[in-house]
């Protein structure tokens, strides 16, 4: 299997669908990387702690962590686990970028979570830029963090450095102006 495609279904098994492999999710969203290994092999997906290493190392949003025996998602789970992050002061602006056809939703309810446990944001506009490319024409969206975190709203920052909100109000994001 190619690295693209490994590292689509450790996402996929490691955010979503644990159960799908016999997997339960330790705290932090940690398993140990022979368990991970063994359900793979048992589903018919030959892969090897090399390959787990490789992929981890080389996944250009660093998606995976690795510490000591086991290995998790960084962020982005639908399935219920606790990441074990801790809240953080944001920067005072952070990014996100999205597709024009939600532009209109984003501006009237805020940026929701909506199946996953925290909003996602960048540290920096071509990074959400990047991010919002993958379903279509991005519009770059600027929020107001620092602000938001004075008023009370919670930040934390994944290990590959991704800002994660519960929720981003409306007031708090700046479309830029519409192109004439």
């Amino acid at each position: 299997m190619d690295d693209q495609k490994f590292s689509k279904t450790l996402s996929y098994h490691l955010r979503h669908a644990p159960h799908e492999l016999g997997l339960q999710l330790q705290p932090g969203g940690w398993v140990e990387q022979s368990e991970l290994l063994e359900a793979l092999h048992s589903k018919g997906l030959p892969a090897t702690l090399e390959d787990l290493k490789r992929v981890t190392q080389t996944s250009d949003k660093q998606r995976f962590a690795l510490e000591g025996t086991r290995i998790r998602a960084n962020q982005g789970h639908s399935t219920k686990v606790d990441l074990e992050l801790q809240p953080q002061v944001p920067p005072d602006f952070l990014y996100h970028g999205t597709p024009q056809a939600s532009l209109t939703s984003i501006l009237q309810q805020g940026l929701l979570k909506g199946q996953r446990h925290h909003v996602h944001l960048s540290p920096d506009p071509a990074t959400a830029v990047e991010v919002g490319k993958r379903r279509g024409q991005p519009v770059l969206l600027t929020i107001e963090a620092a602000e938001m975190h004075r008023q009370g709203h919670l930040f934390y920052c994944s290990e590959n450095g991704v800002w994660l909100t519960d929720y981003v109000p409306p007031q708090f994001v700046a479309a830029p102006p519409p192109s004439s």
